[in-house]
């Protein structure tokens, strides 16, 4: 039996989001019945966050068991030719340790949040990015992310359903920048509430509407109260960049 470790990109809209669902296609049936199409062994591919419906990897680290004697090239070959058509590519495939796994190994993960400020209709970036017509100033969004960088109790910007153990988490990162009439709101943390990222954006917008100031961040950090938040921001925008392991 080997353990490989795949970097996987993938468009989210098609999908209920990356865990297996009863009631809608996911990226993780996707590959596991790609992997049976190759191998013919039924097994797990575990994936470093399960990312909701809608959001989208660039950099998504899963792994896989299979006993069938393959090189990682071929499995990453052969899985993109039988994971077709989903918008799901494998782009590495390397062998390792037995006790290597996506989700428990990481520690850290990135994600980004594309927001496009225009007025018109977004056309084949639809999916892709959330439209804000209104200005946004990214000076003040940015300052007012700063208030939640740090360890922290997010109940404030968890999911209602989030299944975590604990509110706590430590923010290692929360930046706004612009690039052009384009927003990019950057997210690191050993790991992330459900919810947490969006809620937060979406938190953000409204400073950067100038409806919300940073105070009001810190006041609904300190809430500690679902009923505190704005609202979330949709899943559109939403990336999965990348993992880190030792």
């Amino acid at each position: 039996m080997t353990r490989f470790a795949l970097t996987v990109e993938y468009d989210g809209r098609p999908f209920m989001g990356w865990q297996r669902q009863d009631h809608g296609p996911s990226v993780q049936q996707a590959l596991e019945d790609a992997a049976f199409a190759v191998t013919g062994e039924r097994t797990a591919v575990h994936a470093a966050g399960r990312t909701d419906a809608g959001v989208h990897a660039l950099g998504m680290r899963a792994h896989l068991d299979i006993a069938r004697a393959i090189t990682p090239f071929r499995l990453m070959e052969a899985l993109n030719a039988r994971v077709r058509p989903h918008p799901v590519a494998v782009l590495d495939c390397v062998a390792v340790p037995d006790d290597w796994h996506s989700r428990f190994s990481c520690l850290g993960r990135h994600y980004e949040y594309r927001i496009v400020q225009r007025r018109a209709p977004l056309t084949w970036e639809a999916g892709l990015a959330w439209r804000i017509a209104a200005e946004l100033d990214e000076a003040a969004m940015q300052a007012g992310a700063q208030q939640l960088v740090g360890r922290h109790d997010f109940t404030t910007f968890r999911s209602a359903h989030c299944q975590a153990d604990s509110p706590l988490r430590t923010l290692d990162r929360l930046d706004v920048t612009r690039e052009g009439d384009r927003i990019v709101v950057r997210a690191s943390a050993r790991s992330f509430l459900h919810h947490q990222v969006r809620s937060m954006v979406g938190c953000l917008a409204l400073v950067g509407q100038g409806k919300w100031t940073s105070a009001d961040m810190r006041s609904a950090l300190e809430a500690r109260d679902r009923a505190a938040l704005g609202f979330n921001a949709p899943s559109d925008g939403l990336f999965f960049v990348a993992a880190d392991y030792p």
